[in-house]
Protein backbone atom coordinates (compact mmCIF):
# COMPACT_ATOMS: atom_id res chain seq x y z
CA UNK A 1 0.00 0.00 0.00
CA UNK A 2 2.95 2.27 0.92
CA UNK A 3 4.24 1.34 -3.00
CA UNK A 4 1.62 2.78 -4.22
CA UNK A 5 0.92 5.78 -2.22
CA UNK A 6 4.50 7.01 -3.37
CA UNK A 7 4.05 5.77 -6.87
CA UNK A 8 0.57 7.86 -7.01
CA UNK A 9 2.32 10.72 -5.30
CA UNK A 10 5.55 10.30 -7.88
CA UNK A 11 2.87 10.64 -10.92
CA UNK A 12 0.97 13.89 -9.59
CA UNK A 13 4.69 15.18 -8.63
CA UNK A 14 5.16 14.25 -13.07
CA UNK A 15 2.01 15.76 -14.05
CA UNK A 16 2.53 19.19 -12.25
CA UNK A 17 6.04 19.67 -13.38
CA UNK A 18 4.53 18.69 -17.34
CA UNK A 19 1.60 21.43 -16.84
CA UNK A 20 4.17 23.66 -15.27
CA UNK A 21 6.27 23.34 -18.45
CA UNK A 22 3.96 23.47 -20.72
CA UNK A 23 4.20 26.37 -23.03
CA UNK A 24 1.72 28.99 -23.03
CA UNK A 25 0.77 31.57 -25.64
CA UNK A 26 0.90 34.47 -23.36
CA UNK A 27 4.56 33.10 -21.95
CA UNK A 28 6.42 31.18 -24.37
CA UNK A 29 5.28 31.57 -28.26
CA UNK A 30 3.69 35.35 -28.22
CA UNK A 31 7.83 36.78 -27.70
CA UNK A 32 8.06 34.46 -31.11
CA UNK A 33 5.45 35.33 -33.24
CA UNK A 34 5.44 39.26 -32.45
CA UNK A 35 9.05 39.53 -33.40
CA UNK A 36 9.38 37.59 -36.12
CA UNK A 37 6.12 36.99 -37.86
CA UNK A 38 3.67 39.95 -37.58
CA UNK A 39 5.95 42.13 -39.20
CA UNK A 40 4.35 40.81 -42.32
CA UNK A 41 1.28 38.89 -40.37
CA UNK A 42 -0.74 42.25 -39.94
CA UNK A 43 -2.97 44.72 -41.69
CA UNK A 44 -1.34 45.66 -45.16
CA UNK A 45 1.02 43.80 -45.06
CA UNK A 46 2.07 41.30 -47.34
CA UNK A 47 1.75 37.81 -45.03
CA UNK A 48 -2.17 36.79 -45.49
CA UNK A 49 -3.43 36.26 -42.53
CA UNK A 50 -2.81 38.70 -39.28
CA UNK A 51 -0.88 37.74 -36.43
CA UNK A 52 -1.27 40.20 -34.08
CA UNK A 53 -3.32 38.91 -30.89
CA UNK A 54 -3.77 35.03 -29.21
CA UNK A 55 -7.32 34.99 -31.27
CA UNK A 56 -5.79 35.46 -34.26
CA UNK A 57 -2.47 33.21 -33.99
CA UNK A 58 -4.43 30.46 -32.16
CA UNK A 59 -7.14 29.55 -35.12
CA UNK A 60 -3.69 29.07 -37.39
CA UNK A 61 -1.56 26.98 -34.44
CA UNK A 62 -1.88 23.65 -36.87
CA UNK A 63 -0.83 25.89 -39.61
CA UNK A 64 2.15 27.81 -37.54
CA UNK A 65 3.36 24.30 -36.47
CA UNK A 66 3.82 22.64 -39.74
CA UNK A 67 5.76 25.37 -41.81
CA UNK A 68 8.14 26.47 -38.98
CA UNK A 69 8.59 22.88 -38.44
CA UNK A 70 9.82 22.62 -42.59
CA UNK A 71 11.29 25.82 -41.38
CA UNK A 72 9.40 27.30 -44.41
CA UNK A 73 8.79 30.57 -42.07
CA UNK A 74 9.85 32.69 -40.94
CA UNK A 75 11.29 33.05 -44.59
CA UNK A 76 15.26 33.39 -44.35
CA UNK A 77 17.03 31.13 -46.81
CA UNK A 78 20.68 31.83 -46.10
CA UNK A 79 22.24 29.08 -43.41
CA UNK A 80 23.14 31.02 -40.02
CA UNK A 81 26.19 28.59 -39.19
CA UNK A 82 27.72 29.68 -42.59
CA UNK A 83 27.53 33.50 -42.07
CA UNK A 84 25.75 36.30 -40.27
CA UNK A 85 23.58 39.16 -42.30
CA UNK A 86 21.35 41.92 -40.48
CA UNK A 87 18.22 41.18 -39.66
CA UNK A 88 18.66 37.79 -39.72
CA UNK A 89 14.97 36.69 -39.25
CA UNK A 90 15.39 32.91 -38.60
CA UNK A 91 14.16 30.71 -35.60
CA UNK A 92 15.80 28.48 -33.09
CA UNK A 93 15.08 24.56 -33.16
CA UNK A 94 14.27 25.23 -29.52
CA UNK A 95 11.80 27.99 -30.58
CA UNK A 96 10.20 25.60 -33.11
CA UNK A 97 10.07 22.71 -30.64
CA UNK A 98 8.57 25.43 -28.23
CA UNK A 99 5.87 25.89 -31.23
CA UNK A 100 4.79 22.08 -31.62
CA UNK A 101 4.89 21.27 -28.32
CA UNK A 102 1.97 24.63 -27.82
CA UNK A 103 -0.21 23.57 -30.81
CA UNK A 104 -0.05 19.83 -29.68
CA UNK A 105 -1.24 20.50 -26.25
CA UNK A 106 -4.18 22.45 -28.04
CA UNK A 107 -2.80 26.25 -28.29
CA UNK A 108 -3.38 26.97 -24.40
CA UNK A 109 -3.53 30.71 -23.88
CA UNK A 110 -1.72 31.37 -20.29
CA UNK A 111 -1.62 33.89 -17.88
CA UNK A 112 -2.82 36.97 -20.22
CA UNK A 113 -0.08 39.66 -17.72
CA UNK A 114 2.86 37.56 -19.18
CA UNK A 115 2.25 38.51 -22.83
CA UNK A 116 4.67 41.02 -24.25
CA UNK A 117 3.65 43.97 -25.97
CA UNK A 118 2.92 44.41 -29.75
CA UNK A 119 5.48 46.27 -31.25
CA UNK A 120 4.49 49.21 -32.41
CA UNK A 121 4.64 49.47 -36.12
CA UNK A 122 4.78 52.55 -38.32
CA UNK A 123 2.00 52.83 -40.80
CA UNK A 124 3.37 52.36 -44.37
CA UNK A 125 6.95 52.90 -44.21
CA UNK A 126 9.11 51.08 -42.36
CA UNK A 127 12.16 53.16 -42.54
CA UNK A 128 10.38 56.76 -41.76
CA UNK A 129 9.43 59.97 -43.78
CA UNK A 130 10.81 59.82 -47.55
CA UNK A 131 12.33 62.11 -49.37
CA UNK A 132 10.83 61.60 -52.66
CA UNK A 133 7.97 59.26 -53.60
CA UNK A 134 7.43 58.42 -56.69
CA UNK A 135 4.48 56.09 -58.19
CA UNK A 136 3.85 54.20 -61.27
CA UNK A 137 1.84 56.32 -63.48
CA UNK A 138 -0.80 53.80 -64.38
CA UNK A 139 -2.07 50.73 -62.89
CA UNK A 140 -0.91 47.45 -64.68
CA UNK A 141 -3.08 44.86 -65.30
CA UNK A 142 -1.36 41.46 -64.45
CA UNK A 143 -3.27 38.32 -66.39
CA UNK A 144 -4.51 35.33 -64.69
CA UNK A 145 -2.79 32.99 -66.71
CA UNK A 146 -1.01 31.46 -64.27
CA UNK A 147 2.67 32.91 -66.09
CA UNK A 148 5.41 34.75 -65.07
CA UNK A 149 5.82 38.12 -66.48
CA UNK A 150 8.06 40.43 -66.00
CA UNK A 151 7.90 43.84 -66.93
CA UNK A 152 9.82 47.18 -67.29
CA UNK A 153 8.51 50.44 -65.59
CA UNK A 154 9.93 54.05 -66.69
CA UNK A 155 9.16 56.66 -63.84
CA UNK A 156 11.16 60.38 -64.11
CA UNK A 157 12.59 60.79 -61.03
CA UNK A 158 12.34 64.65 -61.61
CA UNK A 159 15.72 65.26 -59.83
CA UNK A 160 17.58 69.09 -60.41
CA UNK A 161 20.62 68.01 -58.91
CA UNK A 162 22.59 64.62 -57.90
CA UNK A 163 20.94 63.09 -54.67
CA UNK A 164 22.66 60.29 -52.38
CA UNK A 165 20.12 57.69 -51.98
CA UNK A 166 20.63 55.83 -48.74
CA UNK A 167 17.72 53.85 -49.10
CA UNK A 168 15.15 52.62 -51.74
CA UNK A 169 11.87 51.12 -50.53
CA UNK A 170 8.88 49.45 -52.32
CA UNK A 171 5.62 49.37 -51.53
CA UNK A 172 3.37 47.58 -53.59
CA UNK A 173 0.40 48.25 -54.54
CA UNK A 174 -0.51 44.70 -54.53
CA UNK A 175 1.54 42.17 -52.90
CA UNK A 176 -0.19 39.12 -53.69
CA UNK A 177 1.11 39.35 -57.25
CA UNK A 178 4.46 40.84 -56.71
CA UNK A 179 6.98 38.49 -56.73
CA UNK A 180 10.64 40.59 -56.35
CA UNK A 181 11.26 44.22 -58.09
CA UNK A 182 14.94 45.57 -59.29
CA UNK A 183 16.05 49.38 -59.29
CA UNK A 184 18.21 50.59 -61.75
CA UNK A 185 19.20 53.86 -63.03
CA UNK A 186 19.04 55.43 -66.80
CA UNK A 187 20.72 58.53 -67.91
CA UNK A 188 20.69 57.54 -71.30
CA UNK A 189 16.79 57.72 -72.05
CA UNK A 190 16.39 54.66 -73.39
CA UNK A 191 14.55 53.27 -71.28
CA UNK A 192 11.85 55.73 -71.85
CA UNK A 193 11.84 55.58 -75.41
CA UNK A 194 11.40 51.89 -75.23
CA UNK A 195 8.54 52.78 -73.35
CA UNK A 196 7.27 54.61 -75.18
CA UNK A 197 7.42 52.95 -78.42
CA UNK A 198 5.01 50.38 -76.55
CA UNK A 199 1.05 51.50 -76.78
CA UNK A 200 0.61 50.06 -73.02
CA UNK A 201 2.39 51.32 -69.91
CA UNK A 202 5.96 49.75 -69.49
CA UNK A 203 7.47 47.17 -71.73
CA UNK A 204 8.43 43.11 -71.27
CA UNK A 205 11.76 42.38 -70.51
CA UNK A 206 14.00 40.96 -68.65
CA UNK A 207 17.60 40.73 -69.38
CA UNK A 208 18.13 44.46 -69.87
CA UNK A 209 16.14 47.93 -69.98
CA UNK A 210 18.26 48.63 -73.56
CA UNK A 211 18.89 47.28 -76.90
CA UNK A 212 21.92 46.00 -75.42
CA UNK A 213 21.11 42.82 -73.47
CA UNK A 214 25.05 42.87 -71.41
CA UNK A 215 24.04 46.25 -70.45
CA UNK A 216 21.65 45.37 -67.14
CA UNK A 217 25.27 44.50 -65.88
CA UNK A 218 27.17 47.27 -65.86
CA UNK A 219 24.07 49.36 -65.25
CA UNK A 220 23.93 51.05 -61.44
CA UNK A 221 22.05 48.73 -59.65
CA UNK A 222 20.19 49.82 -56.56
CA UNK A 223 18.97 47.32 -53.93
CA UNK A 224 16.26 45.65 -54.66
CA UNK A 225 12.64 44.66 -53.14
CA UNK A 226 11.82 41.04 -52.14
CA UNK A 227 8.92 40.29 -49.67
CA UNK A 228 9.66 39.27 -45.94
CA UNK A 229 12.83 41.67 -45.82
CA UNK A 230 12.81 45.18 -44.90
CA UNK A 231 14.80 47.17 -46.45
CA UNK A 232 18.08 48.70 -45.36
CA UNK A 233 20.07 51.96 -45.28
CA UNK A 234 23.56 52.01 -45.87
CA UNK A 235 25.80 52.58 -43.52
CA UNK A 236 26.88 55.98 -42.33
CA UNK A 237 29.20 57.90 -44.47
CA UNK A 238 28.29 55.41 -47.68
CA UNK A 239 25.40 56.04 -49.94
CA UNK A 240 24.65 55.54 -53.73
CA UNK A 241 24.06 58.23 -56.41
CA UNK A 242 20.73 58.81 -58.37
CA UNK A 243 21.52 61.49 -61.10
CA UNK A 244 19.33 64.73 -61.90
CA UNK A 245 17.53 64.28 -64.82
CA UNK A 246 17.18 60.33 -64.52
CA UNK A 247 14.59 58.23 -64.73
CA UNK A 248 14.37 55.49 -62.35
CA UNK A 249 13.68 51.82 -63.69
CA UNK A 250 11.25 49.09 -62.12
CA UNK A 251 11.80 45.61 -62.85
CA UNK A 252 8.85 43.99 -61.74
CA UNK A 253 8.60 40.12 -61.57
CA UNK A 254 4.93 39.44 -61.32
CA UNK A 255 4.14 35.93 -59.97
CA UNK A 256 2.18 33.48 -61.84
CA UNK A 257 -1.50 34.25 -60.91
CA UNK A 258 -5.19 32.38 -61.59
CA UNK A 259 -7.36 35.51 -61.94
CA UNK A 260 -6.22 38.94 -63.19
CA UNK A 261 -5.21 41.38 -60.55
CA UNK A 262 -4.21 45.20 -60.71
CA UNK A 263 -0.84 46.80 -59.02
CA UNK A 264 0.33 50.05 -59.00
CA UNK A 265 3.06 50.36 -56.08
CA UNK A 266 5.31 53.00 -54.80
CA UNK A 267 8.60 53.67 -54.24
CA UNK A 268 9.81 55.33 -51.36
CA UNK A 269 13.88 57.06 -51.32
CA UNK A 270 15.50 58.50 -48.75
CA UNK A 271 18.53 60.81 -49.47
CA UNK A 272 21.79 61.45 -47.31
CA UNK A 273 20.98 64.31 -44.73
CA UNK A 274 22.77 67.43 -46.27
CA UNK A 275 25.64 67.32 -43.27
CA UNK A 276 26.48 63.72 -43.65
CA UNK A 277 29.82 63.38 -45.03
CA UNK A 278 29.07 60.98 -47.73
CA UNK A 279 32.77 59.24 -48.41
CA UNK A 280 32.45 56.33 -50.21
CA UNK A 281 29.56 54.99 -52.72
CA UNK A 282 28.74 51.32 -53.37
CA UNK A 283 28.73 49.95 -56.56
CA UNK A 284 28.32 46.09 -57.69
CA UNK A 285 29.91 43.34 -59.42
CA UNK A 286 27.34 40.71 -60.59
CA UNK A 287 28.65 36.83 -61.80
CA UNK A 288 26.72 35.40 -64.71
CA UNK A 289 27.71 32.53 -66.97
CA UNK A 290 29.60 34.97 -69.73
CA UNK A 291 33.11 34.45 -70.66
CA UNK A 292 35.56 32.50 -68.79
CA UNK A 293 33.36 33.33 -64.86
CA UNK A 294 32.45 29.37 -64.74
CA UNK A 295 35.90 27.18 -65.28
CA UNK A 296 33.06 24.35 -65.84
CA UNK A 297 30.86 26.01 -68.47
CA UNK A 298 29.15 26.12 -70.96
CA UNK A 299 26.02 27.00 -68.78
CA UNK A 300 23.04 24.27 -69.84
CA UNK A 301 21.71 21.68 -68.17
CA UNK A 302 20.29 18.63 -70.11
CA UNK A 303 17.36 16.50 -69.25
CA UNK A 304 17.27 14.41 -66.03
CA UNK A 305 20.74 15.16 -64.76
CA UNK A 306 22.06 17.44 -61.95
CA UNK A 307 24.95 19.86 -62.21
CA UNK A 308 26.80 22.36 -60.45
CA UNK A 309 28.45 25.22 -61.68
CA UNK A 310 31.23 27.07 -60.20
CA UNK A 311 32.10 30.73 -60.96
CA UNK A 312 35.25 33.09 -59.76
CA UNK A 313 35.77 36.77 -59.90
CA UNK A 314 39.29 37.71 -59.29
CA UNK A 315 39.10 40.95 -57.05
CA UNK A 316 40.55 43.50 -58.49
CA UNK A 317 41.51 46.05 -55.92
CA UNK A 318 40.92 46.07 -52.17
CA UNK A 319 37.41 46.51 -51.62
CA UNK A 320 34.83 45.55 -48.53
CA UNK A 321 31.91 43.72 -49.16
CA UNK A 322 28.42 44.98 -48.45
CA UNK A 323 25.95 42.16 -49.25
CA UNK A 324 25.35 39.50 -51.72
CA UNK A 325 22.05 38.49 -53.39
CA UNK A 326 22.33 35.10 -54.96
CA UNK A 327 19.73 34.41 -57.45
CA UNK A 328 18.34 30.81 -59.23
CA UNK A 329 15.04 29.58 -61.02
CA UNK A 330 12.97 26.64 -60.22
CA UNK A 331 15.70 24.08 -61.06
CA UNK A 332 18.20 25.57 -57.85
CA UNK A 333 19.19 23.63 -55.24
CA UNK A 334 21.51 25.54 -53.50
CA UNK A 335 24.41 28.13 -53.41
CA UNK A 336 27.56 28.30 -52.25
CA UNK A 337 30.09 31.47 -51.81
CA UNK A 338 33.26 32.03 -50.06
CA UNK A 339 36.85 34.57 -50.46
CA UNK A 340 39.68 33.02 -50.76
CA UNK A 341 42.44 35.69 -49.68
CA UNK A 342 45.84 35.58 -51.45
CA UNK A 343 47.52 33.93 -48.61
CA UNK A 344 44.43 30.87 -48.90
CA UNK A 345 42.54 31.95 -46.30
CA UNK A 346 39.00 31.24 -46.40
CA UNK A 347 36.14 33.81 -45.53
CA UNK A 348 32.45 32.48 -45.80
CA UNK A 349 29.86 34.59 -47.45
CA UNK A 350 26.44 32.73 -47.78
CA UNK A 351 25.07 29.36 -48.19
CA UNK A 352 21.81 28.85 -49.28
CA UNK A 353 21.16 24.61 -48.97
CA UNK A 354 17.64 24.79 -49.82
CA UNK A 355 16.64 26.86 -52.41
CA UNK A 356 13.26 28.26 -52.32
CA UNK A 357 12.52 30.53 -55.57
CA UNK A 358 9.73 31.58 -53.78
CA UNK A 359 11.88 33.27 -51.02
CA UNK A 360 14.66 35.39 -52.88
CA UNK A 361 16.93 37.78 -50.60
CA UNK A 362 19.37 40.54 -50.66
CA UNK A 363 21.62 39.93 -47.95
CA UNK A 364 23.41 42.28 -45.89
CA UNK A 365 26.49 41.30 -43.90
CA UNK A 366 26.93 42.19 -40.49
CA UNK A 367 29.90 43.40 -40.83
CA UNK A 368 31.81 44.83 -43.59
CA UNK A 369 34.19 42.13 -45.32
CA UNK A 370 37.64 42.91 -46.37
CA UNK A 371 38.45 41.15 -49.71
CA UNK A 372 41.71 42.04 -50.45
CA UNK A 373 43.35 42.80 -54.18
CA UNK A 374 44.19 39.80 -55.86
CA UNK A 375 41.63 37.50 -53.74
CA UNK A 376 38.92 35.00 -55.43
CA UNK A 377 34.89 34.83 -54.96
CA UNK A 378 34.42 30.91 -55.27
CA UNK A 379 30.46 30.93 -56.15
CA UNK A 380 29.07 27.32 -56.67
CA UNK A 381 25.62 26.74 -57.55
CA UNK A 382 23.57 23.57 -58.48
CA UNK A 383 20.66 22.51 -60.23
CA UNK A 384 18.31 19.23 -60.19
CA UNK A 385 16.56 19.03 -63.56
CA UNK A 386 15.03 14.98 -63.04
CA UNK A 387 11.26 14.22 -62.45
CA UNK A 388 12.80 13.66 -58.52
CA UNK A 389 12.73 17.97 -58.31
CA UNK A 390 8.83 18.61 -57.62
CA UNK A 391 9.56 22.64 -58.53
CA UNK A 392 10.93 21.10 -62.24
CA UNK A 393 8.66 23.17 -64.40
CA UNK A 394 8.63 20.34 -67.21
CA UNK A 395 7.35 17.36 -67.01
CA UNK A 396 9.29 15.37 -68.45
CA UNK A 397 12.20 17.64 -67.73
CA UNK A 398 13.61 19.15 -71.01
CA UNK A 399 17.45 20.61 -71.66
CA UNK A 400 17.37 24.20 -69.84
CA UNK A 401 20.20 27.03 -70.35
CA UNK A 402 19.72 30.77 -69.30
CA UNK A 403 16.77 32.35 -69.80
CA UNK A 404 14.67 35.13 -68.65
CA UNK A 405 11.40 33.24 -67.75
CA UNK A 406 11.02 30.98 -64.75
CA UNK A 407 11.05 27.74 -66.95
CA UNK A 408 14.45 29.10 -68.09
CA UNK A 409 17.69 28.48 -65.54
CA UNK A 410 19.67 31.72 -64.57
CA UNK A 411 23.06 31.88 -62.55
CA UNK A 412 23.39 35.41 -60.85
CA UNK A 413 24.73 37.05 -58.71
CA UNK A 414 25.11 40.50 -57.16
CA UNK A 415 28.07 41.32 -54.99
CA UNK A 416 27.65 44.75 -53.61
CA UNK A 417 30.86 46.51 -52.23
CA UNK A 418 32.76 49.81 -51.39
CA UNK A 419 36.48 50.52 -51.92
CA UNK A 420 38.13 49.14 -48.63
CA UNK A 421 39.42 52.17 -45.97
CA UNK A 422 41.56 51.06 -43.12
CA UNK A 423 39.71 49.86 -40.10
CA UNK A 424 36.71 48.63 -42.27
CA UNK A 425 36.92 44.87 -40.44
CA UNK A 426 36.02 46.37 -37.39
CA UNK A 427 33.19 48.13 -37.91
CA UNK A 428 30.34 46.19 -36.10
CA UNK A 429 26.46 46.69 -37.74
CA UNK A 430 24.80 44.28 -36.01
CA UNK A 431 26.00 42.05 -32.80
CA UNK A 432 24.76 39.06 -33.33
CA UNK A 433 26.07 37.06 -29.99
CA UNK A 434 22.95 38.96 -28.14
CA UNK A 435 19.73 37.21 -28.71
CA UNK A 436 16.90 39.07 -28.38
CA UNK A 437 14.67 36.84 -26.08
CA UNK A 438 17.37 37.47 -23.27
CA UNK A 439 18.54 41.02 -23.25
CA UNK A 440 18.79 43.11 -19.93
CA UNK A 441 16.88 46.41 -20.38
CA UNK A 442 17.85 48.99 -17.68
CA UNK A 443 15.76 52.20 -18.41
CA UNK A 444 18.43 54.36 -16.82
CA UNK A 445 21.33 52.95 -18.90
CA UNK A 446 19.74 51.54 -22.32
CA UNK A 447 22.09 53.14 -24.61
CA UNK A 448 26.03 53.49 -25.13
CA UNK A 449 28.47 54.68 -27.67
CA UNK A 450 31.64 53.16 -28.46
CA UNK A 451 34.07 54.04 -28.61
CA UNK A 452 34.02 57.34 -27.23
CA UNK A 453 36.03 58.92 -27.23
CA UNK A 454 36.33 58.78 -30.88
CA UNK A 455 38.23 60.37 -34.46
CA UNK A 456 36.11 58.83 -36.94
CA UNK A 457 33.53 56.86 -36.42
CA UNK A 458 31.59 55.61 -33.03
CA UNK A 459 28.74 53.41 -32.91
CA UNK A 460 25.19 53.62 -30.80
CA UNK A 461 24.61 50.34 -29.35
CA UNK A 462 20.74 50.47 -27.77
CA UNK A 463 18.27 47.89 -26.21
CA UNK A 464 14.73 48.04 -26.99
CA UNK A 465 11.58 46.27 -24.84
CA UNK A 466 9.22 46.61 -28.04
CA UNK A 467 10.19 46.64 -31.58
CA UNK A 468 9.42 50.50 -32.44
CA UNK A 469 10.17 53.52 -34.42
CA UNK A 470 12.89 55.67 -33.15
CA UNK A 471 15.29 58.70 -34.42
CA UNK A 472 18.94 59.03 -33.77
CA UNK A 473 20.12 62.81 -33.88
CA UNK A 474 23.21 64.76 -33.00
CA UNK A 475 23.11 67.79 -30.94
CA UNK A 476 25.62 70.44 -30.43
CA UNK A 477 26.46 71.66 -27.00
CA UNK A 478 23.91 74.52 -27.46
CA UNK A 479 20.96 72.03 -28.10
CA UNK A 480 20.93 72.57 -31.66
CA UNK A 481 20.57 69.71 -34.06
CA UNK A 482 23.56 68.97 -36.37
CA UNK A 483 22.07 66.08 -38.16
CA UNK A 484 19.67 63.44 -38.26
CA UNK A 485 20.85 60.25 -38.79
CA UNK A 486 17.41 57.59 -38.24
CA UNK A 487 14.15 59.49 -38.58
CA UNK A 488 11.69 57.52 -37.04
CA UNK A 489 12.89 54.50 -38.61
CA UNK A 490 11.16 50.82 -37.28
CA UNK A 491 13.75 48.50 -34.73
CA UNK A 492 13.31 45.33 -33.56
CA UNK A 493 12.67 43.90 -30.01
CA UNK A 494 16.45 43.76 -28.48
CA UNK A 495 20.14 45.05 -29.02
CA UNK A 496 20.15 47.74 -31.87
CA UNK A 497 23.36 49.18 -33.83
CA UNK A 498 23.44 52.43 -35.24
CA UNK A 499 26.90 53.09 -36.52
CA UNK A 500 28.15 57.20 -36.95
CA UNK A 501 30.90 58.10 -39.41
CA UNK A 502 32.01 62.01 -37.27
CA UNK A 503 35.28 62.32 -38.97
CA UNK A 504 33.62 66.14 -40.68
CA UNK A 505 32.53 66.67 -36.84
CA UNK A 506 34.79 70.11 -35.44
CA UNK A 507 36.47 68.78 -32.34
CA UNK A 508 34.43 69.48 -29.12
CA UNK A 509 31.39 67.84 -27.15
CA UNK A 510 28.40 67.04 -28.02
CA UNK A 511 24.39 64.70 -27.53
CA UNK A 512 23.73 62.03 -29.36
CA UNK A 513 19.97 61.63 -28.68
CA UNK A 514 17.70 57.98 -29.14
CA UNK A 515 14.09 59.39 -29.50
CA UNK A 516 10.87 57.18 -29.58
CA UNK A 517 7.48 58.63 -29.35
CA UNK A 518 7.59 56.96 -25.29
CA UNK A 519 11.14 58.71 -24.24
CA UNK A 520 14.05 60.64 -25.36
CA UNK A 521 17.86 59.13 -24.04
CA UNK A 522 21.08 61.02 -24.46
CA UNK A 523 24.26 60.14 -24.33
CA UNK A 524 27.59 62.38 -24.26
CA UNK A 525 30.10 62.43 -27.34
CA UNK A 526 33.57 63.78 -27.41
CA UNK A 527 34.67 64.37 -30.65
CA UNK A 528 38.81 64.48 -30.60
Amino acid sequence: MRYKIIALILSIVSSSCLIIAQPTFSKDIAPIIYNQCTVCHRSGEIGPMSFTSYDEVKNWASTIKYVTSIKYMPPWKADPEYSNFLGENYLTDEQIELIKQWADAGAPQGDVSDEPPLPDFPSGSLLGEPDLVLEMEEAWLHRGDNKDEYRYFVIPTGLTEDKVVKAIELRPGNPKIVHHCLFFEDITGEAAANDAATPEYGFDGFGSFTSDQTAVLTAKQYQGYVPGQKPRFYQDGVGQVLSAGSDLVLQMHYAPWSVDELDKSTINIFFADENEDVERYVESHIMVPLGNVLINGPFFIPANQTRSFHGIWDVPSDLSLVGIAPHMHLLGTDWTVYLESPDGTITNLISIPDWDFNWQGYYNFNRYIKAEQGSKIHAIASYDNTSENPNNPNNPPQWTSWGEGTEDEMYYLPILYIPYQNGDEDIIFEDVSTSIDHVAFDEDNDLALLPNPADERTRLEFDLRRGQSISVGIYDIHGKLVRMVRNNEFFPKGKNIVNLAISSLEKGIYSVSLITKDYIRSQQLVKN
